[in-house]
């Protein structure tokens, strides 16, 4: 595996490259097993393999964990070498955001619920180091998890309305044997919250067995929130249900619905999601 820092080294390589397919995933490092299994699909798919390592300070809102965000890089490059990674790209802040080109990427009525709702500007920031990213790697693949379901589908709604050539690849969540979805913020949590926080995953389950039951959304929601509130020492930041990937409250036509939730703790916030196939209900 090689690490590449700037620009113009990645592009020289991938054009030496040229006409093998290539599978990019997009990390802020600190990996762990959810980051492998993208890298695992990715090795299995494609000629050449490249993930970026990069803390995109525009996703950050003012108050938010940009400097405390975990980092290791020598344990990621470790990790990715193992995973059969060609090349990590590793740009700096500069490197990516050299100058402030006052253009921007708003992403409108997708960003304004869940995560959204209460960190606004985030996802403008997701879609500005992506388009930064493709153009760069230009890759046949891009590999995101389900976990992250919101940004999924704003990725997967801008690829299609502006035609990237690129194909998105959705890869289901990897949890903990107890259910807690792998995350790198999880070891912000103490032992006491570490424990309850397998809980996110349970009020999701009780939310879409009770819809399944019941087809009652308002019931369901609310049967899955009491229960993290029972359970849980963490503040619920939301708990809802959307069709998806559209994230509209209208489920007439719905091929799918997202039952998600975001739950505050002392140190960490942490989301989860479940999403159901209603054809198969």
């Amino acid at each position: 595996m090689k690490t590449v820092q700037t620009i113009n080294e990645l592009q020289n390589i991938l054009y030496s490259n040229k006409g093998k397919t290539i599978g990019l995933v997009p990390t802020m490092g600190y990996l762990h097993e959810g980051h492998l299994a993208l890298l695992n699909k990715a090795r299995e798919e494609n000629d050449i393999v490249v993930s970026s390592i990069f803390v995109n300070p525009a996703q950050f809102g003012p108050n938010e964990d940009l400097d405390r965000y975990p980092r290791d890089i020598e344990h990621d490059t470790e990790l990715a070498t193992k995973a059969g990674v060609d090349f990590l790209f590793v740009p700096s802040a500069t490197e990516m955001y050299p100058f402030e080109s006052g253009i921007t990427i708003h992403v409108g009525e997708l960003s304004t619920k869940l995560c959204g709702e209460s960190r606004p500007g985030h996802f403008d920031g997701v879609l500005k180091v992506i388009t930064k990213l493709f153009h760069l790697v230009q890759p046949t693949k891009a590999y995101f998890g389900q976990k992250d379901a919101q940004q999924l589908a704003i990725i997967e709604t801008f690829v299609n309305a502006y035609n990237f050539p690129v194909q998105i690849e959705r890869v289901s969540t990897v949890r903990e044997a107890d259910g807690l979805a792998k995350s790198s913020r999880n070891v912000f949590l103490s032992v006491k919250e570490r424990s309850e926080a397998i809980h996110l995953f349970k009020g999701l389950t009780v939310a879409t067995e009770t819809w399944k039951e019941t087809k009652d959304i308002n019931e369901a929601l609310n049967r899955g929130k009491s229960y993290i509130e029972q359970n849980t020492s963490g503040k619920i930041d939301y708990f809802e249900a959307l069709s998806y990937p559209n994230l509209q409250p209208e489920f007439n036509h719905a091929e799918q619905i997202l039952f998600a939730t975001a739950v505050f703790f002392e140190n960490a916030r942490l989301i989860d999601n479940i999403i159901v196939d209603v054809k198969e209900v």
